[in-house]
C-alpha cells in the first residue's frame, strides 16, 4: 500500500487501495495498535516504527509534540520527528474514545479505501490532548498499520480553562477584595479600560478571528485588548453589501463556547451576524475598544514586547506595551484593486467590490454594468444589479468552481457539522485530523458526488458559456479555498440568472486591455459597453495590510499568509508568523473557532515559560 504524490508543491495525492474487510474488530485493532505505539514511545532514542506505520504514512501534529503545526509524510520522517520531540513531549496514557460516533469503527471512506478509525485521548508532559488514528492493511491478512495519525494539544496542565465543573463561582466573595471590594460591573469597567494593567495581548480587529481568539485567550487567563476602527463590534459584516448572507450553514459556523440557538437561521444575514458578534463580545466579557486605530507599533527584541500607540475615537491616544500582537484584520481585508490604461478617461463609475453597498442606492435601470470577477462577491453583486433593473455582464478570466447552497454545501458537512450530529468539539477534531493533502484527495471524490447532485445547474452554466474549474486535481472548493482563498461560488440564485441569459457572461482569458470613455476593451480586441464597472477582483495578502499599517520593518520579518507550505500546512496562519510576538489569525467562522484554540495555547505556553519567544 502506498500514497503517491503526483503534483509537486500542489500536494496532489493519490489515495491508496486497501482490501475490503468486514470481519475486523475495530476496538481490538485500535487498542492493540495504540498499546504498541505507547510502548515504542517509551524509548524514543531506539524508536522503530516499521511495524506500526506504512512507508507512505502521515502524522499531523497540533502542538502536542512541537510548539508548531506540522504535517510529516512517510514513516522515516515521522520516526525522525518523534525521536526529536518525544523526549520532551512525553506522549503517553493513550485511551480510546468509548462513546459516541467516533469510537473505533471500520469506515468505507471511498471506493477502494477503508480504514479503522478512532478518536483517542492522551497526555503529554505539559497537557492533555485528543487525536485520531486511521489504520489500514496492505493486504487482507497483514498487520494493521497507521495510514494517518493526528495529535492535538487541547489544554495545559495546571492552567486549565474554567469550563463546566471548573467554572468560576461568580459571587462577590471570591473576587479580589471580597465583599468589601468591587462588584462584577465595577471590576469589568476597570478591566475594559486597562486602568490597572497592560494587556498581555493586543488583538487588532473584532471580526470572527479577533472575537474567537480573544475569548480563548481570556478563558486561559491571558489578558487581552481588542481594538477595531469601526463604530461597533460587528460592523465588519454590517458594512458590507446589503444582500450578503453567510454561505456556510449554522452548525458549521458556531463561535467558541457559544453556539447559535436552535432556532437560528441556516444561513445568517450579515446584519444579524453583526449583532451576534456584538452580543458575543459582551457575553464573553471581551475588552473591546471600537473607533480605535493602530498608529504605530515597535517591537523590542531584547525585552520581548511591543510599544503600540493607538488613537481612540475621542481623540485621545494610548501607549500600550503588550507582549503579543494578533493581526485579525481579515483574510479578505485588503482589497486587491487593479488599474488599467485609460481608466482616467472612463466617464462611468468604477469601484472595487469591497465598496459595493446596494444597487438600489441609485437608479441603475437600463445601465450597462460589468462585474469583473466570478467569485462569491462577483456573483452576489451581479445578482443585486440585475434585481434592480441593470443590464449585467460578468467578465470571467478563468474558470470558477460552483456548488449550490441547497445541495452541495450540505454534502460538504455530511456526518459532521449538521443538525443532530456529534458535538461540535468532536466534529472539529475529526474535520481537522487529516493532513490537507489527504483532505484534498478525498475532496476529489466528494466533488464528483456534489457535481452529480448539482448536474442540472452545472450543465446549464456550461451551455451559457460560463467556464467551470474544479481545480488541477478536481478537489473543488477545498483546493480553491486553501490555496487561493477564492475562485469559487456557492450558488444562492445567480447561477439560474446566468443559465436563463438574464445575466450575461463574457469569457476573456487575458482580461481587460484598457478603458475607453464608455467601454472596456478586452485583450482579445472585443469591447464591452459599460456605465458601471465593479472590480470584484479579490483581496491581497494579509501581510500587505501589516505593511500598510505597521510599515516595512514589521512586514519584512513576516511571512506571506495562506496557501500550503512544503509540509502541507497553511503559511503563517495560526502559527509563528516569522516575527516574534506577532500572529496572523483569520479564516471563515469555523476555522476561526477551531484554530483560535491552538493560537491561544501557543501564546499561553509562551506566557507560562513553556517555550521561548523567537
Amino acid at each position: 500500500m502506498a500514497t503517491t504524490l503526483t503534483g509537486g508543491s500542489q500536494h496532489i495525492v493519490e489515495l491508496p487501495s486497501t482490501p475490503s474487510r468486514s470481519d475486523a474488530e475495530p476496538r481490538a485493532v485500535a487498542q492493540q495498535w495504540l498499546t504498541n505505539l505507547e510502548s515504542q514511545l517509551g524509548h524514543p532514542e531506539t524508536l522503530s516504527l516499521a511495524e506500526l506505520f506504512h512507508p507512505e504514512s502521515w502524522w499531523r501534529d497540533m502542538l502536542a509534540l512541537d510548539w508548531e503545526l506540522h504535517t510529516k509524510h512517510s514513516a522515516s520522517q515521522i520516526q525522525e520527528f518523534l525521536r526529536k520531540h518525544q523526549g520532551r513531549a512525553q506522549l503517553s496514557k493513550f485511551r480510546l474514545q468509548d462513546k459516541g460516533k467516533f469510537q473505533p469503527r471500520l469506515e468505507q471512506v471511498v471506493d477502494g479505501l477503508s480504514w479503522v478509525s478512532a478518536m483517542f485521548f492522551f497526555e503529554t508532559a505539559v497537557g492533555c490532548g485528543t487525536g485520531m488514528l486511521r489504520l489500514t492493511q496492505a493486504d487482507g491478512s497483514g498487520p494493521w498499520k497507521a495510514y494517518a495519525m493526528y495529535t492535538s494539544l487541547q489544554e495545559l496542565k495546571g492552567v486549565e480553562e474554567p469550563l463546566g465543573k471548573r467554572r468560576r463561582a461568580g459571587t462577590t466573595e471570591p473576587m479580589p477584595g471580597g465583599v468589601a471590594g468591587e462588584t462584577w460591573i465595577e471590576r469589568r469597567r476597570r478591566q475594559a479600560e486597562f486602568l490597572d494593567e497592560e494587556p498581555a495581548t493586543l488583538v487588532v480587529g473584532s471580526g470572527q478571528a479577533g472575537l474567537n481568539v480573544g475569548a480563548r485567550l481570556q478563558s486561559l487567563g491571558v489578558s487581552c485588548l481588542i481594538v477595531d476602527k469601526n463604530e461597533r463590534v460587528g460592523d465588519n459584516w454590517r458594512n458590507r453589501y446589503r444582500t450578503l448572507v453567510t454561505h456556510d450553514p449554522a452548525e458549521f459556523t458556531h463561535m467558541a463556547y457559544l453556539p447559535f440557538p436552535q432556532n437560528w437561521p441556516q444561513f445568517t444575514p450579515k446584519d444579524k451576524l453583526g449583532d451576534w458578534f456584538e452580543a458575543y463580545a459582551s457575553l464573553m466579557e471581551l475588552n473591546v475598544w471600537t473607533r480605535t486605530s493602530v498608529v504605530s507599533a515597535e517591537y523590542n527584541d531584547t525585552a520581548g514586547d511591543w510599544t503600540v500607540i493607538v488613537a481612540r475615537g475621542d481623540g485621545s491616544r494610548r501607549t500600550l506595551r503588550p507582549r503579543h500582537v494578533v493581526w485579525c484584520t481579515g483574510h479578505s481585508g485588503e482589497a486587491l484593486i487593479p488599474s488599467f490604461q485609460g481608466q482616467e478617461s472612463f466617464q462611468g463609475t468604477v469601484y472595487h467590490g469591497s465598496q459595493h453597498r446596494d444597487a438600489s442606492e441609485t437608479d441603475v435601470r437600463g445601465k450597462k454594468v460589468v462585474v469583473v470577477g466570478t467569485g462569491n462577491s462577483g456573483h452576489d453583486i451581479a445578482q443585486n444589479f440585475y434585481e434592480n433593473g441593470a443590464d449585467v455582464t460578468m467578465l470571467q478570466r478563468r474558470g470558477t468552481y460552483v456548488l449550490t447552497a441547497n445541495k452541495g454545501v450540505f454534502m460538504l458537512h455530511d456526518g459532521l457539522h449538521e443538525d443532530g450530529g456529534p458535538p461540535t468539539e468532536e466534529c472539529d477534531i475529526v474535520s481537522e485530523s487529516l493532513p490537507w493533502p489527504i483532505q484534498l484527495a478525498l475532496s476529489v471524490h466528494l466533488t464528483r458526488r456534489i457535481a452529480t447532485a448539482d448536474k442540472e445547474t452545472l450543465d446549464g452554466l456550461r451551455r451559457a458559456g460560463f467556464q467551470l474549474d474544479f481545480g488541477p486535481d478536481g478537489a473543488g472548493i477545498a483546493r480553491a479555498y486553501f490555496t487561493r482563498g477564492g475562485g469559487y461560488y456557492i450558488d444562492v440564485g445567480c447561477s439560474q440568472l446566468i443559465i436563463d441569459g438574464k445575466i450575461k457572461v463574457k469569457h476573456s482569458p487575458r482580461g481587460i486591455s484598457r478603458f475607453g470613455p464608455h467601454e472596456l476593451v478586452l485583450a482579445e480586441g472585443e469591447t464591452l459597453d459599460a456605465d458601471i464597472v465593479v472590480l470584484a477582483t479579490g483581496y491581497d495578502n494579509m501581510r500587505t495590510t501589516v505593511r500598510k499599517v505597521l510599515g516595512d520593518k514589521v512586514a519584512d520579518r513576516c511571512k506571506d499568509v495562506w496557501d500550503l507550505d512544503e509540509e502541507g500546512e497553511l503559511n503563517a496562519m495560526w502559527r509563528p508568523s516569522g516575527h516574534p510576538g506577532f500572529w496572523f489569525m483569520g479564516g471563515n467562522l469555523a476555522l476561526c473557532r477551531i484554530y483560535s484554540k491552538f493560537l491561544a495555547l501557543q501564546i499561553k505556553a509562551l506566557e507560562e515559560g513553556l517555550i521561548s519567544q523567537s
